[in-house]
């Protein structure tokens, strides 16, 4: 007869071999058109300033 601990380990064992071995379905991505441009000193300048406004009534 096997200890309650052995049972248990290759009860734990079993499952987690179960949940390695379940079938996937690879999801279809889209690919990314163009990478993006990094920020540079000029594009800061050519935007107006951006802020928040309260209005209190």
């Amino acid at each position: 007869m096997l200890d309650a601990f052995i049972i248990e380990e290759i009860k734990r064992r079993e499952r987690s071999r179960e949940e390695h071995e379940r079938p996937a379905i690879p999801l279809p991505l889209p690919m990314p058109m163009d990478r993006p441009r990094h920020r540079t000193e000029t594009d800061d300048e050519d935007k107006p300033p951006r802020g928040v406004v309260v209005i209190d009534m």
